[in-house]
């Protein structure tokens, strides 16, 4: 896009600010903040002299993440309440006043989750250059003095600092988290949740206080068409969107704006392959989101078994699968699980951190080794995993999870024997329900009601 450091050694005109907007109460306060301007703020506002900033464009950037940006937001609840926030299990889990209404995540479609959490993950990868685009458009707001003039302008900027650190610090955990790299020091699920709802309700003061002038810029002329030669500045704005002093185009505005899109689409092209089996080479973007190599268990894996403390010795022959439904208990081993009736299906692993899989799994239904307990309609099934640490080694099923006709607890996969990072000895497998609570290893599995 076009740099300010760019133009700033260029002609133009040196038009002198216009007469600033009137001051409203408490206009005093105002009038005495632009009587003492700080050091330096008269020259940073003579530093933004790109030509295509305005309202235009920032209403073209600001349509696009209008349209974009719900999507993203409806996604991530969607993904807080398909881990369960009804059986204690979703992340965080007190959240108070902010808890919204919840439903039991269904089974189907299967790929429900993979959806969801593949759109919220991708699209947050995908806007990050017509993110900071819309931000370098409107940065010269962030330096405007004085900060306010009138109690409704403190508003909209409260609204804006708000909207702005919250995207920056969503899209900055998030990016983190894809990558496995948890250089801050606190817990991201708590972070993440809380920040998004920062940035949802700036977003909605935001949008309403902007959405009539992001209308009447978008209906007055447009300027996508006109060349370099041509780009001119708008007429000054009361907004300060506008430079007071513009100088040279070295872009058009089409340019910019395909500068962002472009950057967007290849964003897209290295990101999509996380969700999409068939691209999975073309998936740069997420470390564990590529398969391992190309035999049946190649595909890609979030914990192994190693980095989860189950050794060898603890699946071998010795391993047994404990049931129990109140006073009954039944024990067996894998050889008695390869006895009992069979069921296949084909059914995706979907992570949180966005990478997904779709694989061909074999084992016992659920609802199968519930009855051998006599647990024939169980209202929940508490699974837990040899792995003794992280938050993930045990997990609870609602009734309709465990009686879905295809929800598993798998032995193969792909036609052979579970790997040890798949989860051999037998793991869980159920439609549309996230990847960490398809649990590994299980060792027990407690049906209730």
């Amino acid at each position: 896009m076009p740099t300010d450091a760019a133009t700033a050694g260029g002609g133009g005109s040196d038009v002198p600010p216009p007469p600033g907007p009137g001051y409203a109460a408490p206009a005093r306060l105002w009038r005495a903040l632009d009587r003492r301007r700080p050091p330096g703020v008269d020259a940073v506002d003579r530093s933004w002299r790109s030509p295509v900033r305005g309202p235009w464009l920032t209403s073209v950037l600001g349509a696009a993440l209008l349209v974009t940006l719900p999507l993203v937001i409806v996604t991530g609840l969607l993904d807080w309440i398909a881990y369960g926030p009804r059986l204690g299990q979703a992340f965080p889990r007190d959240v108070g006043w902010l808890h919204p209404p919840v439903f039991d995540w269904p089974t189907r479609p299967v790929w429900l989750f993979r959806l969801t959490q593949g759109l919220h993950v991708t699209l947050g990868i995908v806007l990050v250059p017509v993110v900071l685009t819309k931000l370098w458009s409107v940065v010269p707001k962030l330096f405007a003095w004085p900060p306010a003039r009138s109690l409704a302008q403190v508003l909209e900027r409260l609204s804006l600092l708000l909207l702005v650190g919250g995207i920056l610090f969503q899209s900055a955990t998030g990016l983190l988290n894809v990558q496995y790299a948890y250089l801050f020091g606190f817990d991201f699920y708590t972070a993440h949740w809380y920040g998004a709802w920062v940035f949802t309700v700036a977003l909605v003061v935001h949008v309403t206080i902007k959405l009539p002038r992001l209308v009447t810029a978008l209906r007055g002329p447009g300027f996508a068409r006109t060349p370099v030669a041509r780009t001119r500045a708008e007429p000054l704005d009361p907004d300060g969107l506008v430079a007071r002093h513009p100088g040279p185009a070295t872009m058009s505005r089409r340019g910019v704006l395909a500068l962002a899109g472009g950057g967007a689409l290849l964003l897209a092209a290295l990101a999509v392959g996380q969700s999409v089996d068939a691209l999975r080479r073309t998936a740069l973007l997420l470390p564990r989101g590529r398969r391992v190599d190309d035999g049946p268990t190649g595909f890609p894996v979030n914990r192994t078994a190693a980095a989860a403390g189950v050794t060898p010795d603890r699946t071998g022959a010795d391993w047994r699968l404990t049931l129990r439904a109140g006073d009954r208990t039944r024990t067996l081993d894998r050889a008695g699980l390869l006895a009992l009736p069979q069921h296949t299906a084909t059914l995706p692993i979907a992570c949180v951190e966005g990478w997904s899989t779709s694989q061909t799994w074999t084992g016992v239904r659920l609802r199968d080794l519930a009855a051998l307990v006599g647990a024939d309609a169980p209202a929940a099934a508490r699974v837990r995993s040899l792995e003794r640490g992280g938050q993930f080694n045990r997990a609870t099923l609602h009734g309709g999870q465990v009686d879905d006709r295809d929800a598993l607890l798998a032995l193969r996969v792909n036609g052979v024997d579970l790997s040890p990072d798949h989860g051999f000895p037998a793991r869980i497998v159920v439609p549309a329900l996230p990847g960490v609570h398809c649990t590994k290893w299980v060792e027990e599995i407690v049906f209730d009601g």
